[in-house]
This record gives structure tokens, C-alpha cells and sequence, in this order.
């Protein structure tokens, strides 16, 4: 298993360690509604912060991404990374409702500014032949340091809040410190942008079929951003108690934790896609399957399947986007991705409660409908998908 990633450059694992350091401080976005009701915003008044936090996340990536072709992968990472710290102690300190919203966006855009940024340094500096593995081990430090942050963040929060945003705080600041010390000046490793590239996302809404997987890529994560919400009302309306919802998501982390490296070696002859195709496929199986559960046992079983999806999953998609992007665009094509993932699990957090509401069957049917769709429409584009990435300078032609 270990000779999945023994090859990587050293830059692969640079990435890898700053990202679960910076991951183990994920603490203060799982507990901020209960921090919020500690300084004393109603229910009524959380959406506004809530809001401004989910707005962030799609502010991000899109600047994260013209940054890191403008002005350079680890510059970018770096202002996402002080920007983070900042807003972590202006988000505590934050005297009223307007002002916990103004830092909470400044949060989630910081923080989201460092992954298209990451992505394309990646793809800068591993070999096209070895891209899926260092995508996949940069998921897998995603889950590992978010798994143990969700243990600790439990155990901070009983011991005062400031716990959280200080842990958040240093994290990020380590792993700007590992990004400014250990990482190459990636100036010397991207390749220049051709004469006459404009600023912004024209290069990708150019490509056809970026234009075509972006949607597709999007329906996968309203899919499984369905277990964020749609889960833990399931679980209530089977009237178990938030033990056995706290059980399945323990059950996730340690799986996918578990699982992914064990996917890629096992899956790594196989091609990408058809891996992700079959990932997704069980994603969308098993949130379906949540319509039919009704204890603690069934419910477990359907999180067995679509954590098993998720790993076998985990790093490809980027993978593929990577292996589409021009040279000089590849933070622009890192960055339109993860904005898409952004703006899917916004809507399934937004729009995901409201249909379980009216009638919870139309949810699941989603699941296995769309998700399921989504991934034989991805499975349709193989070949395409499969093109060399076009060079700068066919692309200045």
C-alpha cells in the first residue's frame, strides 16, 4: 500500500503534512452555532452568519484561483493561510452581528483560497503519471486531520470557546510557516502564461468540456452533501436519539480514513475514471439506501457504503481536472472546480432541508437518480477526458 505514494516528490508530502496540520484545527466551524448561542445571536439571527460563511467559501476559490496563476501557488497559499489566523481572532472578538458575519466571510474565503492554490502546485510539480496518487494523498490528509479535529473540537469547547478559534489559529499559521520555509518558490516550476491571456475564468468557460463535467461534477456533491442534513433528519425521524448520529459520523471518518489509501493501491491499475464512476455510483446508492433505514444497524450499513464510495473517490476528481488544465491556467481550472463544489453544497445545505420537509422520498430518489446519472454522464465523456492537456502555446493561438 505504501508504494502508492513512496514515489511522490517531496513537494506531494510537504502538502500532505501542512494539510493535516491545518486540518487539525477544523474545529471552529462544526461548533460555531453553539458559539454563536454563547454570545448570545437567536436562532433568527444565525442564518446572517451561517450565510456570510457559505457566501465565503464561493468568494474564495475563484480569487484563490486567479491568484495562484498571477501571483503564484505558495504566495497564494500563504495570504489564505495569514488571512485564516486573522479571521479567526476577529471572528471571536467581534462585537456585534454585522461584524461576526463580515469576519465569518472573511473566514471561509481566506481559508478557501489556499486549496485551488495547493492543486495546482501539485500539478506543477508531480508527473502527470503519479497525479492521481498525490491528489488522493492530499484528500486523505483532508480526512485525517478533520477525523481527530472532530474529536478534539469536543473536547475544547467544554473548556472554553477561545480554545477553538486559538487551535484554528496556529494551525493555519503552522501551516503557513511549513508552506514559506519548506515549499519551492513555485515560480521556478509553473510554466509562463502565454501573451495575451486574460484575467479570469474565460480560459475555462472556453473549454467544452470542462463546461460539461463541471455540472456533472456539481450533482455528484449535492449528492453526497446530502448527508450533512438529510441524515441527521432521517435519524431523528426514526426517533433515534444524537448518539446514534454521532455514531455514524465516526463511522465515516475512521472508514474513509481507513479505506482511501487501501483504495488507491488496490484501484490504482484500474483508470481513473472508471474508479470514480463507481465510487460515485456507490455514493449515490448508499445515501439513497438512508430512505430505507430504520435502526441504528441499517442506517450503519448505508454510511458503510457511501464512506466506501468516498475513498474509493477521494483526490480523483481533481485528478482529472489537473490533467485537463493548460499549464498556465491550472489554478484557474483548481479554482472554477472547487468553486462548483461550493456552490453544490451550498445548495444542498440550502435547498436540502426544505425538500426532505415536503416529502422526504423525493430526496433519496435524487440520490440515486441524479448521482447515479451524474457519474454515467461522466463515464460518457472517457475519452474525451482522457485528451492530453493542451500546452500554453496552443492555447495563445
Amino acid at each position: 500500500m505504501l508504494s502508492t505514494f513512496s514515489g511522490l516528490p517531496r513537494t506531494a508530502w510537504i502538502v500532505f503534512a501542512g494539510t493535516v496540520v491545518n486540518r487539525l484545527g477544523y474545529v471552529v466551524t462544526p461548533f460555531l452555532v453553539f458559539y454563536l448561542g454563547s454570545r448570545d445571536i437567536t436562532t433568527a439571527q444565525v442564518p446572517f452568519v451561517l450565510g456570510a460563511l457559505g457566501a465565503g467559501n464561493l468568494i474564495g476559490p475563484m480569487i484563490g484561483g486567479v491568484l495562484a496563476d498571477r501571483s503564484g501557488r505558495r504566495l497564494t497559499m500563504l495570504i489564505g493561510l495569514f488571512g485564516t489566523a486573522l479571521a479567526h481572532g476577529l471572528l471571536y472578538a467581534s462585537p456585534n452581528l454585522f461584524t461576526l458575519a463580515l469576519a465569518a466571510a472573511l473566514l471561509s474565503t481566506a481559508g478557501s483560497m489556499v486549496g485551488p492554490a495547493a492543486s495546482a502546485l501539485l500539478a506543477d510539480s508531480v508527473p502527470a503519471d503519479a497525479q492521481r496518487a498525490a491528489f488522493s494523498l492530499a484528500h486523505w490528509a483532508i480526512n485525517i486531520g478533520t477525523a481527530v479535529a472532530g474529536m478534539l473540537g469536543g473536547f475544547l469547547a467544554t473548556r472554553g470557546y477561545w480554545l477553538l478559534f486559538a487551535v484554528d489559529a496556529v494551525t493555519s499559521l503552522a501551516f503557513a510557516v511549513i508552506t514559506a520555509t519548506l515549499l519551492p518558490d513555485d515560480r521556478s516550476i509553473a510554466e509562463p502564461r502565454p501573451t495575451g491571456d486574460p484575467v479570469g475564468y474565460g480560459v475555462v468557460l472556453r473549454d467544452p468540456l470542462m463546461r460539461a463535467l463541471l455540472p456533472l461534477f456539481a450533482v455528484g456533491m449535492v449528492t453526497y452533501s446530502l448527508t450533512e442534513v438529510c441524515l441527521p433528519l432521517a435519524v431523528r425521524d426514526r426517533g433515534l436519539s444524537p448518539t446514534a448520529l454521532g455514531v455514524m459520523a465516526t463511522l465515516n471518518a475512521v472508514l474513509v480514513v481507513a479505506l482511501q489509501p487501501v483504495a488507491t493501491h488496490v484501484l490504482a491499475r484500474l483508470s481513473q475514471i472508471r474508479v470514480f464512476v463507481g465510487g460515485n455510483i456507490l455514493v449515490a446508492l448508499g445515501v439513497a439506501a438512508t430512505g430505507l433505514a430504520h435502526d441504528v444497524w441499517s442506517f450503519g450499513a448505508t454510511v458503510v457504503l457511501w464512506s466506501v464510495g468516498e475513498a474509493v473517490v477521494g483526490g480523483i476528481p481533481a485528478s482529472i481536472v489537473a490533467g485537463l488544465a493548460p499549464a498556465h491556467a491550472r489554478g484557474r481550472y483548481q479554482g472554477s472546480f472547487q468553486w462548483t463544489f461550493g456552490i453544490a453544497r451550498f445548495a444542498a445545505l440550502a435547498a436540502g432541508a426544505a425538500v426532505y420537509a415536503a416529502e422526504p422520498a423525493v430526496v433519496w430518489w435524487f440520490s440515486a437518480v441524479a448521482g447515479t446519472g451524474a457519474a454515467l454522464g461522466i463515464a460518457a465523456l472517457a475519452p474525451r477526458i482522457t485528451r492530453p492537456a493542451p500546452t500554453s502555446e496552443a492555447v495563445a493561438v
